[in-house]
């Protein structure tokens, strides 16, 4: 029996990536120092393997930003516009992520989507009809020298052509299958490279297999890889899927001449009824995912070797993580504070390798190992924490009337548009503003007990002054606080609920150097005391203008905690309405009349599979939305934030949330959502993002005013919203300042042109 896993953290144990990478954009580090970060970095994780006693150790998932802009540069996938910029290779790479304006020209980013069913954000290749796919890049073959000269032999991986190109935007006549060839080529060569350098196995994830496919995907998948694996030579290849199940393509997957094929055996609801349907290959390896990569909860041995004896009969296995554990911290260790009958129960990533170790130690001897058997179990036949009768109560007590507020939209927004007597595209922003250092500091400073809460509150209201004095200068039309006393946009919320837990340490990457310390749900959530209103308050007394009251959504914060696995994700999603609702319901008490209720990861647990979206989630998800807001007055103007995420396929969903304001991402998908919205007449107001907040450019006037027609082009004006594409807290005050002040002036001017 052997061990595997899929990936590693690849930021590092106390984000090493993140802060040098950081210092690079700001230039206080030369692209030689990054690099030996990552070296070291590499390395580190390596060995660590090497000594935990996992049998296949990844290569190739390491990245400075994303693995999927890494397979897109190897492999060509690099637009003219980034190309004739004529930067040096990395200051390409970081182009293509972040967008450049500098002497060289002015470009904007890539698309960014959220990753599967994660939130973890990858980069979206473009490709046009004049794209040569074709092997270019070494960062594969140098990284897997460099394990190899120290010693280690591990087992290159990269994402696949079938999921590389159905993942691509396409401008151009040209489809993913145009390009195959050209893909068969570019991997053979791979192939032929890797097997010089002496690679024994080679990684291929193709995760695109667990999304519904026609028999016209399925067919092209065999075509492709028939021809592919014809020329692999005497490497072995395993392709690795996860997040679900392979339903559509299981049969043609085993057939194909694969030497190893990786299924998820927890997030993939059908897996083990599809071997027992459809058996396996004797001569292939089954790389078992069984310790889930997704969730921060010990695994249940006693239940993961049940199903293991249900796996076994099928032929050679491997345990292995059910995805990379790029999703979870890297470990434990750094855990200081929590009391340790409580971190008994996790497991980060170093952890999930013990339990890849334990399970194999106890499979190879039950009798010896009986006893790591035993203190497993005793885990799950214990009693966690204390039930909250009176939240069970108020979910039991709901009804169809609670999830539905009146007036209906079309008679709010009469009221509402009376009452707040907003100019034609009123502008606002998301909600946060920059964090800089001295907001942090001074976060910091309070938590440590430096400075009295006094002192901590006078800073924050300082802040919030300077906030609103910018916002009234400039002309915007419904105003923030700026988020000043948040450090996260759940985080912060889950400290002040009961039935949370939070870490010191436990980072999670979620794009590029952007990493979020996702808090545990432990218990019975509930609120216990305001939240938001003191500072929300307080604002409102500092201008005429509307001031948003700014919450974090029921769907959102469950989607971006780590959850219980003991009840349903609608029972933990109810609980926290009912809480947000309280929250809500304060503000309105307190003369705030505009309330954002951000949902901005409700695609995030959408299942991947369309036929079950509303059964297993849309059916409770957008209900315990409108849950939250159903009892505010009609005067009352209920908006919210979605991004980094496709919508169009569910927007008559989104649509039935009853928000009477909606603002989406939408500038780094070129206003594609605008079609959607259309086609469907959709009902409420929106506000589709005019510039990109996730790059340092500022963009001018005249582009915002560009992207403000093409919006009026495809949408009633009545309908429209102004605002930027997300939140300002990782972005610097200059250009926040200066790309908002053309937000402002962009407005204006079509506004007199109309």
């Amino acid at each position: 029996m052997k061990t595997s896993i899929i990936g590693f953290p690849r930021v590092g144990e106390l984000r090493e990536l993140k802060f040098a990478t950081e210092k690079y954009f700001r230039k206080e580090i030369t692209a030689e120092e990054l690099e030996k970060t990552g070296k070291e970095l590499r390395l580190k994780h390596w060995q660590l393997l090497v000594d935990q006693g996992i049998d296949f150790i990844p290569s190739g998932d390491f990245s400075f930003f994303d693995t999927i802009l890494d397979t897109a540069v190897l492999l060509n996938l690099v637009p003219k516009k980034y190309q004739e910029l004529g930067l040096p290779p990395l200051e390409t790479y970081f182009a293509l992520a972040r967008g450049y304006q500098g002497e060289s020209g002015d470009v904007t980013a890539l698309a960014m989507k959220k990753w599967f069913n994660t939130n973890y954000h990858y980069m979206v290749p473009e490709i046009d009809d004049d794209t040569e796919l074709k092997l270019v890049g070494n960062q594969l073959f140098t990284t897997f020298s460099e394990a190899k000269e120290a010693g280690i032999q591990t087992r290159p991986t990269i994402v696949g052509p079938f999921t590389l190109l159905k993942l691509a935007t396409y401008h151009g006549s040209k489809q993913a299958k145009d390009f195959y060839e050209e893909a068969i080529i570019a991997y053979t060569q791979i192939f032929d490279q890797l097997t010089k350098l002496g690679c024994e196995w080679f990684q291929i994830d193709e995760p695109a297999l667990v999304l519904d496919l026609t028999p016209t995907d399925i067919q092209q998948f065999r075509e492709l890889y028939e021809k592919l694996l014809a020329k692999k030579g005497q490497l072995k290849i395993l392709v690795q899927t996860y997040f679900g199940d392979v339903r559509n393509g299981y049969q043609e997957l085993i057939e194909l001449p694969f030497d190893g094929i990786g299924l998820d055996f927890v997030e993939g609801r059908k897996t083990i009824d599809l071997l027992e349907e459809h058996g396996f290959s004797k001569e292939k390896t089954l790389f078992a995912g069984i310790v889930n990569g997704k969730n921060i909860w010990k695994n249940n041995y006693q239940k993961t070797l049940e199903l293991l004896e249900m796996i076994q009969p099928f032929g050679d296995i491997v345990l292995n993580t059910s995805c990379s554990l790029l999703h979870v911290p890297f470990t434990l260790a750094n855990e200081n504070v929590l009391e340790k009958d409580v971190t008994a129960y996790f497991s980060f990533a170093v952890e999930k390798l013990t339990e890849l170790n334990d399970l194999k130690k106890i499979l190879e001897d039950k009798k010896i190992n009986q006893d790591l058997l035993k203190a497993n179990s005793v885990l799950f036949t214990q009693e966690r924490f204390v039930k909250n009768k009176r939240v069970a109560k108020q979910i039991e007590a709901l009804t169809k009337n609670d999830y539905v507020r009146l007036p209906k939209l079309s008679e709010r927004a009469i009221i509402q548009k009376e009452k707040l007597e907003l100019p034609t595209l009123p502008t606002t922003t998301i909600g946060s503003f920059p964090q800089t250092r001295e907001v942090k500091q001074n976060r910091a400073k309070f938590k440590k007990g430096e400075i009295t809460e006094a002192e901590y509150i006078a800073f924050n209201r300082k802040k919030i002054d300077e906030c609103i004095a910018f916002q009234e200068t400039i002309g915007l039309d419904v105003l923030v606080h700026g988020e000043f006393e948040r450090n996260d946009m759940v985080e912060y919320f889950g400290e002040s609920l009961e039935g949370y837990l939070f870490t010191e340490k436990a980072w999670v990457q979620s794009y590029g150097t952007r990493c979020v310390k996702p808090p545990i749900i432990w218990g019975d959530v509930s609120r216990s005391k305001p939240i938001t209103v003191a500072y929300s308050k307080y604002a409102q007394t500092l201008t005429h203008k509307p001031m948003k009251g700014m919450l974090t959504g029921p769907v959102t914060i469950l989607n971006w905690s780590f959850p219980r696995e003991d009840i349903s994700l609608k029972e933990a999603t109810l609980q926290l309405a009912l809480a947000i609702q309280e929250e809500v319901l304060d503000l309105e008490a307190n003369g705030i009349e505009i309330i954002q209720i951000d949902e901005a990861a409700l695609r995030e647990k959408l299942p991947l599979r369309q036929s079950d979206w509303h059964t297993e989630y849309l059916d409770w998800a957008i209900p315990a939305f409108r849950l939250v807001h159903s009892k505010v007055q009609p005067t009352t103007q209920i908006h919210t934030h979605m991004c980094y995420s496709e919508f169009a396929d569910i927007i008559q969903d989104i649509d039935h949330m009853d928000a009477d304001v909606i603002s989406f991402e939408a500038s780094r998908s070129n206003l594609d959502i605008l079609d959607a919205l259309k086609a469907i007449d959709f009902q409420t107001q929106v506000g589709p993002g005019v510039y990109d907040i996730h790059s340092p450019r500022v963009p001018s006037v005249e582009e915002i005013e560009t992207t403000i027609q093409n919006i009026l082009n495809k949408l009633p004006i009545e309908k429209i919203w102004i605002n930027p594409d997300c939140g300002l807290k990782t972005r610097g005050v200059s250009e926040t300042q200066a790309s908002l002040k053309n937000l402002v002036l962009a407005a204006k001017k079509v506004r007199g042109g109309v």
